[in-house]
């Protein structure tokens, strides 16, 4: 049986604390009004005031990170505490709780991927179908035919007429004829096998599956401005291409078979009878959710980094190691799979600032280059040396507000 306790909080007391806790309870709102403050002034982020029916303190508690933010009570205030092992007993009983959180969290990372471009390229994301085309000709231009085949395709479904359809079609008719493109047209398959180096949707594309990753690997990453960002590497287990699912919108996002890797597909019927019946999923989504928005955070942080590429590049290294939950402890010695060329997108440095980019990085004593990946000799130093470069920005940042 489900048994949930209420907490009281007094006027101008702190519930939760940025970067303090990390909690295994998230709290519901029943009465009173809460103030949430972004101590660390990451760019974008506001101050929210929340009310019943709200919750706080989801991200840490689902993802068992630090806290994200500042809960201050603005009066007296009640709330439900929900621990984490009891969130899909909740869900059995109250669906509408669970989907109200998974639904805010859409829209908040969609609202965090705009403060990313802006912040990372100056620039806002493009959405459209005109974008479709932008992206297939950016991949077209590196020789991954395979993903710039795809992404024709998708753009023709669009326009059919016009010089950059004209264009589109030659281009594909070149393509096609080799390319490993699979599941050009929607398919009803639950499971579905990708080639390495193919895509499986396209930011700006129309689509309403989310996916679980079987096995394999899955890159997600936008295109602005002619570069690539790398936003995400997932592996088995992981979710993506739920924002589409929930707010039934555009594809944020690219989503493209790192390597061969298998997927499966849940559409809108599937999910809604998920939700009823397989509350553990729902749990892992709002974990997985979590994460991202947690990782989000960080990233948005790391953007203030901007005027020094080697702090820059260390923090999203770092960012990564910490995602991996692996312990951390004097000389632990971490292989990835990454190359510091995937840690550059990751970055979003521009084609110009690249290559002073890679060579300090690649010249870091925190660092070894091993069969092209990057190799962290001890992983405590690096952590440490990221958390330096992010104190320091902070202080800068303080002492000019």
């Amino acid at each position: 049986m489900l048994q949930l306790s209420f907490v009281n909080f007094r006027k101008d007391t702190y519930i939760l604390i940025e970067g303090k806790q990390i909690t295994d309870c998230f709290y519901i709102i029943q009465s009173g009004h809460v103030k949430l403050i972004h101590q660390n002034q990451i760019p974008g982020a506001e101050n929210q005031i929340l009310g019943p029916g709200d919750f706080i303190g989801v991200i840490s508690c689902m993802s068992s990170r630090s806290q994200i933010e500042t809960a201050m009570a603005l009066s007296d205030v009640v709330c439900i505490a929900v621990r984490h092992d009891q969130y899909p007993a909740l869900i059995e009983k109250n669906a509408a709780v669970a989907m109200k959180i998974i639904r805010t969290f859409a829209k908040r990372m969609r609202d965090l991927n705009e403060m990313l471009m802006r912040q990372t390229l100056n620039n806002s994301a493009v959405e459209g179908p005109e974008h479709v085309f932008e992206v297939a000709e950016y991949y077209d231009s590196i020789k991954e035919y395979d993903i710039a085949c795809y992404a024709y395709y998708q753009y023709l479904k669009f326009r059919k007429q016009g010089e950059t359809a004209q264009k589109a079609l030659r281009r594909l008719a070149t393509l096609q004829k080799a390319s490993k493109a699979v599941y050009l047209e929607p398919s009803t398959d639950m499971l579905r096998n990708y080639p390495g180096g193919t895509m499986i949707f396209s930011e700006s594309q129309t689509g309403s599956d989310m996916f679980v990753i079987q096995g394999g690997s899955v890159k997600i990453s936008k295109i602005v401005n002619g570069t690539e960002i790398t936003l995400a590497v997932l592996k088995k287990g992981d979710m993506f291409g739920e924002m589409a699912l929930l707010e039934n919108k555009p594809r944020s996002a690219s989503a493209i078979a790192k390597d061969d890797c298998t997927v499966m597909a849940i559409n809108k019927s599937n999910f809604n009878q998920m939700v009823a019946t397989q509350p553990q999923l729902i749990a892992k989504l709002t974990t997985t959710l979590s994460e991202r928005l947690w990782s989000m955070h960080r990233q948005l942080a790391n953007s203030l980094l901007s005027s020094n590429p080697l702090a820059k590049m260390t923090d999203i290294l770092a960012l990564e190691v910490e995602k991996m939950r692996i312990t951390i402890r004097k000389g632990t010695q971490y292989q990835t799979n990454l190359t510091v060329d995937d840690i550059a997108t990751m970055c979003g440095f521009k084609k110009t600032e690249q290559a002073k980019a890679l060579y300090a990085f690649s010249s870091s004593p925190l660092i070894r280059i091993m069969g092209g990946k990057i190799f962290i000799p001890d992983c405590l130093e690096l952590v440490k040396q990221a958390a330096f470069y992010r104190k320091q920005i902070v202080k800068t940042t303080s002492g000019n507000l």
